[in-house]
């Protein structure tokens, strides 16, 4: 006969992904969830054998805990980003296009909001009202428990989940579509770009076409979001002619949080590129044929979990 902590093993090991997602989903970092996740396994380790957890299934106990413990990590964060330079994005997860199906990250990233552009706005809440909305609507999980969660009441429970709601619906974050749709604007918008074709590029742009950059000071990118079809079709173009359009040349085609994307490695200066490039990661979101929101991601601490795949061939 199996004992507890052998079935809870097995438990876990089949939800890592679920509870991954989950964590990730309220930190929006990487790194935060990958040490919540393990947290919460030696956690219901150590309750396996010595208490009993008031009777829940595992897999109810695995999801408390790890929202508690995302809970209180997207507490510690929110102080941090007040001093974060320029806008604050998620760290992206990187995928070929091709992910396995059992990639844990790959099951991850299918999911609708987990795209990077609603992720964005849902990083932007407080804590609580993230925590609700995700809990409520992701989860399934009773006011009652997130209430006991959030160390509140019902009614407040629902107000925030319900304020998370209406500020994620009035962000109208670009709904996902069809892979070949997505991989069709991509790919001319590179081409207009490469080509310097201003009005070709502007063709492939969404009138409310907005760039989100993400460097904390630490590489060149937008300091503040750029709004509106003229000025990122400038901005756009003034990055190809400063870094010279032979920098696409060394671009990796991926799916950045589900989505198509780009991962440049990086060049130092005195390459054949005309100035130094950083490494980055581009994301692109997609709305009725033409790119509604980029994601340009240069904070060397996001790009850490990415190296791996840019050394692959």
């Amino acid at each position: 006969m199996r004992s507890a902590e052998d079935v809870l093993a097995t438990e876990f090991d089949e939800q890592r992904a679920r509870l991954f997602g989950l964590a990730y989903r309220l930190t929006g970092s990487i790194s935060d969830s990958e040490d919540v996740v393990e947290e919460t396994r030696t956690r219901l380790t150590g309750l396996s054998g010595t208490e009993d957890p008031g009777g829940d299934r595992p897999g109810d106990l695995m999801i408390r805990t790890v929202a508690a413990l995302a809970l209180e990590r997207a507490r510690l964060a929110a102080g941090r980003r007040k001093h974060y330079v320029g806008p604050w994005l998620p760290e992206p997860i990187v995928t070929e296009h091709h992910c396995p199906a059992t990639n844990p990250l790959g099951s991850v990233v299918r999911a609708e909001d987990v795209r990077m552009a609603a992720l964005r706005i849902v990083q932007q809440l407080p804590p609580e009202q993230r925590v609700a909305l995700v809990l409520r609507e992701v989860v399934g999980l009773p006011l009652t428990e997130i209430a006991v969660l959030l160390g509140c009441t019902e009614e407040q429970a629902e107000h925030h989940a319900c304020r998370a709601r209406r500020t994620v619906d009035e962000a109208h974050p670009p709904r996902r579509v069809p892979a070949s749709h997505q991989h069709e604007t991509v790919q001319a918008l590179l081409a207009a770009l490469s080509a310097e074709d201003q009005w070709a590029v502007a063709r492939m742009l969404d009138p409310r076409v907005s760039v989100h950059g993400d460097s904390d000071g630490k590489a060149r990118t937008a300091l503040r979001p750029v709004h509106g079809r003229d000025r990122v079709t400038r901005f756009l173009l003034a990055l190809i002619r400063r870094y010279a359009t032979s920098a696409l040349k060394n671009m990796r085609s991926v799916l950045v949080n589900g989505d198509p994307g780009l991962l440049l490695p990086g060049s130092p200066a005195g390459t054949p590129f005309d100035r130094a490039v950083a490494p980055r990661v581009v994301g692109f979101a997609v709305r009725e044929g033409r790119a509604a929101e980029i994601h340009d991601i240069v904070n060397p601490d996001k790009l850490t979990r990415v190296r791996l795949l840019a050394a692959t061939p």
